[in-house]
């Protein structure tokens, strides 16, 4: 099997694959599981590399996610990467909604519905994709709550590899869309996220998918890393400095973990200063495993069917659950989940007070984020940053029915005035 140090640029600081659990160490190969305890790997990295990165060097680089390549597995040869060249999303300061749920200290949201394909997927897929490319592969697959079929699909079609998304029948029709319009082999499974993740994971053990890289399964490692680049670009983005404070989405629990590495990362490479930061995490109370378990003090994360609106958090077992749960309590942080009314009403407050239409990951952590506030557990007096990770387009039935026009007028200045527009 190919490994990608014999055959990426020798400048990545990437060095081995690690086991998250008993810390077995393998090469950099197309595997996510440890052999000796099936733990999940994650990449290890030559620390005297990352300390070696600057400032300037990032702030030299390109005007999207690969300006970090000094401090990732894979992409600093520029012709190597696979990529729809993703990230430097805006970090919008958002006072309006910080004096609506009673925050006093800066609150900052990261938009990442401004990339490609309208969520922050595009950035792991970048990741996995290139990946794949060094390790011989030249088609992808994914299982896919939506989002990350979009993106698999978009940057399948931007190179001309195959591209097979599987997704659960029942998501919503404009992802569905947003992913067919690139014409990938779509595959819709009459069953939930789980049983979708199940199904691929037989699948790419079979000979027909051979020569197939699963973004999320057998490059797993790779495409995780992707995450860390948000916790980047929010550090540089304020100056090179760590807010007090994040609010984080959870699916499988790889994008709070990963923003979480990130921040370490950039503190033990010197590039930021040494600072405490608390980790929160968002979920629906439709799918909300990893909260039931921090909420019960458990270090186990027991699986949940999905229900709710929040379809891209619907992941009833979190692969990252057990290091959310770390991270959240190392921190000092919590976990708190809420339910369709409160994510609806927390998609129109996002939308109301800073002009970002999230979609209902958006609403589920606009939500927790006044919930934690009311609650006492997150310091108004902290700079905070949360996180929308996609376009509310994407999900633009949960709230319909609930806005629209306002009035109803003839084509006249009469019917302006009766309707009481002109005062």
């Amino acid at each position: 099997m190919t490994s990608l140090l014999a055959a990426q640029d020798t400048t990545s600081p990437a060095r081995v694959l690690r086991c998250r659990n008993c810390g077995a160490e393998f090469p950099l190969i197309a595997i996510h599981a440890c052999a000796e305890c099936f733990g999940p790997l994650e990449v290890g990295y030559d620390a005297d590399a990352l300390a070696s990165v600057t400032r300037e060097q990032i702030e030299a680089g390109p005007q999207n996610i690969w300006r970090y390549a000094p401090l990732l597995p894979v992409g600093q040869n520029a012709d190597d990467r696979v990529s729809l060249n993703p990230g430097l999303t805006p970090l919008v300061r958002a006072d309006r909604l910080a004096a609506a749920i009673g925050l006093n200290a800066p609150l900052w949201v990261k938009d990442d519905s401004a990339n490609p394909t309208h969520s922050f997927k595009d950035r792991v897929v970048s990741l996995a994709l290139t990946a794949a490319k060094g390790l011989g592969y030249s088609s992808v697959a994914c299982a896919s709550t939506g989002n990350l079929a979009n993106s698999v699909a978009a940057h399948a079609a931007r190179v001309g590899w195959q591209a097979t998304v599987f997704i659960p029948a029942d998501l919503e029709p404009s992802k569905i869309l947003a992913s067919a319009v690139y014409n990938p082999r779509l595959v819709a499974v009459d069953g939930s996220y789980d049983d979708v993740n199940r199904l691929t994971s037989e699948l790419q053990e079979d000979d027909a998918f051979e020569s197939t890289a699963f973004v999320n399964q057998n490059v797993r490692p790779y495409y995780a890393e992707g995450s860390k680049t948000l916790g980047y670009e929010v550090a540089e983005q304020l100056g090179w400095r760590l807010p007090a404070q994040v609010v984080v989405p959870i699916a499988s629990g790889s994008l709070l973990t990963k923003i979480d590495k990130a921040f370490g990362e950039l503190v033990k490479a010197g590039i930021v200063a040494s600072r405490d930061w608390t980790v929160f995490g968002a979920q629906s109370a439709g799918c909300s495993p990893v909260y039931t378990a921090f909420a019960e003090g458990h270090d186990v994360v027991r699986p949940v069917k999905p229900t709710g609106i929040a379809k891209s958090l619907n992941i009833g077992n979190p692969a990252d659950g057990p290091y959310v749960l770390d991270a959240v309590r190392r921190t000092g942080g919590s976990i708190a989940a809420v339910g369709d009314d409160d994510i609806r009403d927390g998609i129109r407050l996002l939308a109301e007070t800073t002009g970002i239409f999230g979609e209902t990951a958006g609403g589920v952590t606009v939500a927790v984020l006044k919930k934690l506030v009311e609650s006492g557990e997150l310091d108004p007096d902290a700079e905070t940053v949360i996180f929308n990770t996609g376009e509310g387009l994407k999900t633009a039935d949960a709230v319909e029915g609930r806005v629209g026009p306002t009035h109803r007028i003839a084509p006249s200045l009469r019917g302006a005035r009766e309707a009481g527009l002109l005062g």
